[in-house]
């Protein structure tokens, strides 16, 4: 497998993948990094002709944070026959009724996903996070370490859930909403809303 992206969301990835017994062999990104704490091969940017004849072959993970920059690239690879893996932990506790995407999603360590939730395509589901029974993640979306869904919650796409926020059961949050850390959220938002504080507020 080959990482598309690698800087600090790619090392979480890195972790996740080797905890499962998934090997990476190399990554794309713009340019060379420097930093390269797992020693692995550079394959140029990601829709250079070499990237893309070993990409169609190994297969990816999309290990970058940004819910947009991420659906950009998922969409650019999804037109060339590039397969997408998901990254689950195994330490990760997933009801046998959840369902989860075939494509680009992460689990890390110590998540909850409980009865009869959806996780969306390219969502990540960040370390220790917690989805209660029947909540619906967006595709692209991302919820943040420790952060609470209640039962029956919906994070629209590409929306952005921070560190140890509580979403109140029964809460829909729209797309691109962006949530912040500690934010107790009791009631809907829209789309594209910012949001604050205990309990939550639009700024």
């Amino acid at each position: 497998m080959i990482f598309i992206g690698y800087s600090g969301h790619a090392y979480v990835v890195y972790g996740i993948l080797r905890a499962a017994g998934q090997a990476v062999t190399g990554y794309c990104d713009k340019e060379e990094k420097q930093a390269n704490p797992f020693q692995l091969d550079f394959h140029g940017p990601e829709l250079s002709e070499n990237a893309l004849s070993l990409l169609i072959k190994s297969g990816c993970f999309i290990a970058v944070g940004d819910n947009i920059i991420r659906n950009n690239i998922f969409n650019q690879i999804s037109l060339r026959n590039i397969r997408v893996f998901n990254a689950i932990h195994p330490g990760s506790l997933i009801d046998h009724s959840a369902i989860l995407a075939n494509n680009g999603v992460m689990i890390a360590a110590n998540v909850t996903i409980n009865p009869l939730a959806s996780i969306g395509v390219g969502a990540i589901c960040n370390t220790a996070c917690v989805i209660e029974h029947e909540c619906i993640v967006g595709n692209f979306s991302h919820i943040g370490p420790g952060a609470v869904l209640c039962g029956n919650v919906k994070v629209g796409n590409g929306s952005f859930v921070g560190a140890n926020a509580v979403i109140k059961q029964g809460v829909q949050i729209g797309n691109n909403v962006m949530i912040g850390a500690g934010t107790v959220v009791i009631s809907d938002v829209a789309d594209n809303a910012l949001i604050i504080g205990n309990p939550g507020r639009g700024i």
